[in-house]
C-alpha cells in the first residue's frame, strides 16, 4: 500500500475509535457496566458484547472487501481494552469475536493471538497496583518514563505499570506484524510498511488509539464521580439544615413547658405529651421529601402544644387546602418555621390573639403554599431584614428551598402593620418520594445522560 494511504487508514482509525468511544459514553447503560470495580459473569458479557459487536462488523467490511483493499481495523486495539478494563475472560471472549469474521476467511492464526492479547491485558489488569492508573493511561510514554525516574530517585522501584503498558502493546503490535509476514494470506494483510518511520507511526497509532478511548471515558467516568459528590453534598447540606431546625424547635417548645411547670402542671404535661409525640415522628422519619398531607399532620401537633401555650380562645387556624394539591411531596419541616414565626412575630404580642390561614392550590406544575396571619405585621425596614432571612427559621427554609429548587423555587414575604403578614411558596411540583428526587438532580445536573 502506497504510504499516503497508509498515512490516510492512520487517521481513520483514530476518529473511528474516538468516535466509537463517544458514542459508547453516552449510554448510560454502558457507562453503568464499565465504570465497575467488581463485574458479574453477566455483567461481563454485556460489557463485552457493548465493545466488539460494532467493531466486529468492522472486521467483517475489511475482510469481505474486494482482494485489493488492503487496510488496518481495531481488532487488536478493542481486544487489549477489554482486558484491561474487565479482565482476562472479557480479553479472551472479545478477542475471539473480533476473530471470527478473519477465521472465516482462512486467517486461522488471528484467534489464537485475539485471545492471546485479551489475557495478556487481563493480566496487566491484575497486577495493577491502583486501578486509576489505567484510565490515566497515556501514549506519550516519555512523561511515563520522566515520572518513573522521579519517583525512583527517592525510593527505588523497578515496576511502573504506565511503562509496562504501553511495552506490551508495542510488543503485540510486533507479534502482530510478524504474523502477517509469515503466517497470514497478503492479500488481507494490516496496514504495514517497510519503511521504519511509517512502521513508528503505525505503532504509535495502536498505543494512541488505547490512550484516546480511555480519556475519553475518563472524562465521563470524572464527570460521574462529580456529580455523586454534589449529590453526596446536597444531601449532606440537607441534613445539615433539617437537624439545624429540629433543635431550634426543641429549644422553643421546652422554654414554653418550662415557663409551665410552676403554675400549671397539667398543662405542662399535655405539652410534653405532645411534644414527645412530634419527637417520635421526627426520629422515625428521616425523608427529606413527605407529602403535603403529612406535613399538615405535623402542623397540626406543632399547634396542639402552641394552642395550650398561646391559649384556646387566641389562637385559631383556617385551612384552605386545595384537595390535589396534599398529595404533592414538600421538603419537610417546611411549614413549621412559617407557622412559627407567624405567632411569634406576628400573633404574641396581640392582645386579642388572631388567626393564622393555611393555604394551597396547584398551577400546572407549580404548587403555591401560603401561611397567613392577622397579626401586628412589619413596617418596611423590618419587613426587608425579615427577606434577608436573618431568623433561623425563615433563613432555614430559604436555604433549603435554594438548595432543592434552586431559582424553580420562590419565597415571598408580603405585610402591611397592624394588618398582618402573608408568606409565599412557590415550587415545582414532584411526584417521587426519596431524600433528594431523581428528576430533579437531573435538571440541576450539569452532565448530559
Amino acid at each position: 500500500m502506497e504510504q499516503r494511504l497508509i498515512l490516510i487508514n492512520l487517521m481513520i482509525k483514530l476518529g473511528v475509535a474516538a468516535a466509537v468511544a463517544s458514542v459508547l459514553g453516552r449510554s448510560v447503560e454502558f457507562k453503568s457496566l464499565l465504570f465497575r470495580e467488581q463485574r458479574t459473569l453477566k455483567q461481563t458479557i454485556y460489557l463485552m458484547l457493548w465493545i466488539t459487536v460494532p467493531l466486529t462488523f468492522g472486521v467483517w467490511a475489511r475482510f469481505s472487501a474486494p482482494r485489493s483493499f488492503a487496510g488496518g481495523d481495531l481488532s487488536i486495539e478493542a481486544t487489549i481494552l477489554l482486558g484491561v478494563i474487565a479482565g482476562r475472560l472479557a480479553g479472551a471472549i472479545g478477542g475471539t469475536l473480533l476473530a471470527i469474521p478473519a477465521v472465516l476467511y482462512g486467517q486461522w492464526a488471528i484467534l489464537p493471538f485475539n485471545v492471546l492479547c485479551g489475557i495478556v491485558a487481563g493480566q496487566l489488569r491484575r497486577i495493577a497496583p491502583d486501578r486509576e492508573e489505567i484510565w490515566s493511561f497515556s501514549p506519550f510514554i516519555d512523561l511515563s518514563i520522566y515520572r518513573w525516574i522521579r519517583r525512583n530517585l527517592p525510593t527505588p522501584r523497578l515496576f511502573d505499570w504506565q511503562t509496562m503498558f504501553f511495552l506490551t502493546i508495542m510488543v503485540l503490535r510486533f507479534v502482530q506484524t510478524e504474523m502477517h509476514l509469515h503466517l497470514l494470506n497478503a492479500d488481507y494483510m494490516w496496514l504495514e510498511s517497510p519503511k521504519w518511520w511509517v512502521r513508528v507511526l503505525i505503532y504509535a497509532t495502536s498505543a494512541t488509539v488505547i490512550g484516546i478511548v480511555l480519556k475519553i471515558w475518563n472524562s465521563v467516568r470524572i464527570q460521574i464521580k462529580l456529580e455523586e459528590q454534589e449529590r453526596l453534598l446536597l444531601n449532606a447540606r440537607m441534613e445539615a439544615l433539617q437537624n439545624q431546625i429540629n433543635p431550634h424547635f426543641l429549644f422553643n417548645t421546652l422554654n414554653s413547658v418550662s415557663s409551665l411547670v410552676r403554675i400549671d402542671p397539667d398543662t405542662a404535661r399535655e405539652m410534653i405529651s405532645n411534644l414527645a409525640n412530634i419527637l417520635r415522628r421526627l426520629l422515625n422519619s428521616t425523608d427529606a421529601f413527605v407529602p403535603l398531607r403529612d406535613e399538615l399532620e405535623f402542623i397540626d401537633n406543632y399547634l396542639d402544644i402552641e394552642v395550650v401555650r398561646f391559649g384556646r380562645d387566641k389562637l385559631h387556624v383556617v385551612k384552605e387546602m386545595d384537595e390535589p394539591s396534599l398529595d404533592v411531596m414538600v421538603p419537610s419541616m417546611l411549614l413549621q418555621p412559617l407557622v412559627e414565626n407567624s405567632i411569634k412575630h406576628g400573633l404574641s404580642s396581640k392582645i386579642n390573639g388572631g388567626s393564622i390561614f393555611l393555604r394551597s392550590h396547584l398551577e400546572g406544575t407549580k404548587l403555591t403554599i401560603e401561611v397567613e396571619d392577622d397579626g401586628v405585621g412589619m413596617p418596611a425596614a423590618q419587613l426587608v431584614q425579615r427577606s434577608g432571612s436573618t431568623g433561623i427559621g425563615m433563613a432555614n427554609v430559604s436555604e433549603r428551598l435554594n438548595v432543592l429548587y434552586g431559582e424553580a423555587a420562590n419565597l415571598a414575604i408580603q405585610s402591611n402593620p397592624g394588618k398582618g403578614t402573608l408568606v409565599r411558596i412557590t415550587m415545582p411540583v414532584l411526584e417521587s418520594e426519596g431524600a433528594i428526587p431523581d428528576e430533579l438532580y437531573a435538571d440541576r445536573s450539569s452532565t448530559r445522560r
